[in-house]
């Protein structure tokens, strides 16, 4: 029983926080939890030590240390400038925020793609007499879409592709068709919803956009790390080194070869974020060790057919809203770990990734999102999240299923 309420007072923490009465934050809940579970004695502290999955941890560790990299030698803001400057017309600007939006998503944590990228974003449009609004929300949704499609696009899908043991490729390959026709219905659906304010011609510009200095993209380490870093993970069977030990061996590299101070860029990293996943998989850790996961794992019928796949798709959609996408991966590990089924584990990582896109609290990088927006003056509502997330959600979930039923039925997941 103890272990029972520490679980459900801690995920109602992450639950709740988000309402403007409670004190403790997500990652302070987790952080109470995980103390809570080794001071009742669910966990001894060895154990609780041993329910940390340290490899997720080294790769969200290293990943940040090369964005950080990638940031201080200025290629995210110079690359983001020279995409915006290629805009000829809102509808154009749609399109490539999405395009860029997705792309780097994908090969960095969308959370941190959006943290640069939206200040950006702002300023481009307003330079240029557009509503910032359709662009700040085509580009929240772009990045989970294309965190989608690799291990390395979000927080969830690392836990994910290193819990299956799923290749970086192979991983990429099932779901890269889910990430791309879902950025069309994006598209589609923001034309749609906000055809009157694309309709708009761009102005010329004031100068505040960043467009009378040409980005510089000289070649410097972090470029050059990034590359083989992603090069080392589509290769690292035939490389013969780990996920997580590739992206550490980068960020050590930036590190040592930046041209920044290692200070500045460790400044750079969310230690809180890490701080945060240490602490769920504690709790987590201490709910599988008292049993409280045994019924789950035998009632729970998660098959490996399309209703497996769908009552994914629809527990996520559900459960995604309430603790956030993160939580509810590592909620739902467990579960999966006993299957050890291809087809569960993508699943699980695209159902759980654009549920994120139907409320503005669905996933960390939405609320990045509205978040960098307010400080601009602009406020991005539930009710207008959701207006447009709908659209978009229902697509893209339809899509997934489809998708992966078909790569099923071909035989290419198991």
């Amino acid at each position: 029983m103890t272990a029972l309420a520490i679980f459900v007072i801690t995920f109602t923490g992450v639950a709740l926080t988000r309402l403007p009465w409670v004190k403790l934050d997500r990652p302070a809940a987790a952080f109470l939890g995980a103390v809570a579970m080794v001071i009742f004695g669910v966990l001894t502290p060895v154990e609780a030590v041993a329910a940390i999955d340290w490899d997720t941890l080294s790769l969200l560790l290293g990943m940040m240390i090369i964005i950080a990299g990638l940031q201080q030698d200025g290629y995210t803001q110079s690359l983001a400038r020279l995409v915006l400057g290629r805009a000829r017309s809102a509808r154009q600007l749609l399109l490539l925020v999405v395009i860029f939006t997705g792309v780097a998503s994908a090969f960095l944590v969308n959370d941190a793609v959006v943290l640069v990228f939206t200040p950006l974003l702002v300023i481009y449009c307003r330079s240029r007499g557009l509503n910032p609004l359709p662009f700040l929300l085509a580009e929240a949704m772009a990045s989970n879409i294309g965190g989608t499609a690799t291990i390395t696009g979000n927080p969830q899908n690392m836990l994910i592709g290193l819990q299956s043991g799923i290749s970086y490729g192979g991983f990429l390959a099932r779901l890269l068709p889910v990430a791309v026709v879902s950025s069309l219905v994006l598209v589609a659906s923001v034309l749609l919803l906000y055809r009157k304010e694309l309709q708009r011609p761009l102005g010329p510009g004031d100068g505040t956009e960043g467009e009378e200095a040409p980005p510089s993209l000289r070649v410097k380490p972090s470029a050059v790390v990034l590359v083989l870093v992603v090069l080392g993970f589509l290769l690292n069977r035939w490389v013969g080194l780990p996920i997580p030990l590739i992206a550490l061996t980068g960020a050590g590299v930036v590190l040592a070869l930046g041209s920044s101070s290692p200070r500045h860029v460790f400044a750079q990293v969310d230690w809180v974020l890490l701080l945060f996943f240490g602490g769920l998989f504690v709790v987590v850790g201490g709910a599988v060790h008292a049993g409280l996961f045994d019924w789950a794992i035998g009632a729970v019928p998660i098959t490996r057919d399309l209703s497996g796949i769908g009552l994914l798709h629809g527990l996520s959609l559900v459960l995604s809203q309430l603790v956030s996408n993160v939580p509810y991966t590592v909620l739902m590990l467990p579960v999966l770990q006993s299957q050890d089924s291809s087809l569960l584990w993508l699943s699980l990582a695209s159902a759980a990734t654009l549920a994120g896109n139907l409320t503005l609290i669905g996933a960390v990088a939405n609320l990045i999102v509205a978040e960098q927006a307010k400080q601009y003056g602009i406020e991005i509502s539930f009710g207008e999240f959701f207006k447009l997330g709908l659209w978009v959600t229902t697509g893209s979930m339809l899509i997934s299923l489809g998708v992966l039923g078909a790569e099923q039925f071909l035989g290419l997941l198991d």
